[in-house]
């Protein structure tokens, strides 16, 4: 069986699983009381949201790898350890708050250790597997045919480009879908320019495309399930480490805009208001919010971030073409 029919295969697999997952997910989540706790601070349009089954990122995590085992290869396993690392860590901070009844679950600090060890035992996969040097020569925007070798500064741009992913994916998760539909379109560039270079990553990536379209049903508005920091932070680590294997996290903030803007924006948010004693650049941040409170719905919002994904998608394929 070809790659691509491999790919095809095992993205109808993922999709099929994690519907199955979660529809199994949502009542079990009911009766354990894994609800959602909304922030009293965040716009009032949530608070009906409250108590909406959370850590739904089970399920297109475990369909993900399902997926993959009838074709696994060696170098699917630090994509799938990123994948299932960070939703350990994102895991824990979900039930801390289930466990708190409170939208604060690990301190910053803590969170940002546990995905610092994460990014360490996937540097040392990497490391085992080919040479730093091997992993440091990047592909280059628009000069898709050249490569930069970066292996004097790989180590902190790893860590860099890993955290920085992870978060703004984080970030990114706030309304029904929005996180979601934006990864799909940029793991689709992504499993579409595995093919065009012979990476052999299509398979992986097929599958969690189809994971994800799969958690999509019970995720877009109105969501009946939230994929929580289990799931965000996992998705977060996923691109960044299919990035990384492909060797070109330089694509990450052309592609994956969204995710660099949303963190970006929460950034200038805290940082304004400490320097300002208490004034907000943004009606709210992340910036998904400051449109929501200028009177956008959700699905209007999640539309056009979707749709600028996708243009911007579009033309890092012509970078490549």
């Amino acid at each position: 069986m070809t790659e691509l029919k491999q790919t095809i295969v095992a993205m109808m697999l993922a999709l099929v699983l994690s519907a199955i997952f979660c529809r199994i997910l949502i009542p079990i989540l009911h009766k354990l009381k894994f609800g959602q706790q909304i922030r009293a601070l965040g716009p009032q349009e949530h608070l009906k949201k409250q108590g909406t089954p959370t850590m739904g990122g089970i399920a297109f995590i475990a369909a993900t790898v399902l997926a993959c085992l009838p074709f696994l290869r060696v170098k699917f396993l630090p994509v799938l350890l990123a994948l299932m690392g960070n939703a350990f860590v994102g895991g824990l901070d979900d039930y801390l708050k289930i466990k708190r009844h409170s939208s604060d679950g690990l301190s910053p600090k803590q969170k940002l250790l546990g995905q610092f060890v994460v990014a360490i035992l996937l540097l040392i996969c990497l490391w085992l597997d080919e040479p730093i040097t091997y992993w440091a020569g990047l592909k280059i925007p628009i000069f898709a045919g050249y490569k930069i070798d970066i292996w004097y500064v790989f180590i902190p741009f790893f860590f860099f480009a890993m955290l920085g992913t992870e978060n703004g994916a984080n970030m990114t998760d706030g309304l029904d879908g929005l996180c979601s539909m934006v990864t799909l379109v940029i793991m689709a560039f992504f499993v579409t320019a595995s093919f065009l270079f012979g990476e052999g990553l299509g398979v992986v990536g097929g599958a969690f495309i189809g994971a994800l379209i799969g958690f999509l049903l019970f995720n877009a508005y109105p969501a009946k399930l939230f994929m929580g920091d289990t799931g965000s932070l996992a998705i977060g680590g996923f691109v960044a480490m299919y990035a990384i294997m492909m060797r070109m996290p330089l694509y990450i903030p052309i592609v994956a805009f969204i995710y660099v803007i949303e963190l970006v924006s929460t950034i200038i948010q805290v940082q304004y208001f400490r320097h300002t004693g208490g004034k907000r650049f943004f009606r709210m941040a992340p910036i998904h919010h400051h449109y929501e409170k200028g009177g956008w719905s959700e699905v209007r919002i999640v539309t056009v971030f979707s749709v600028v994904t996708l243009m911007l998608a579009c033309l890092c394929l012509l970078f490549i073409l």
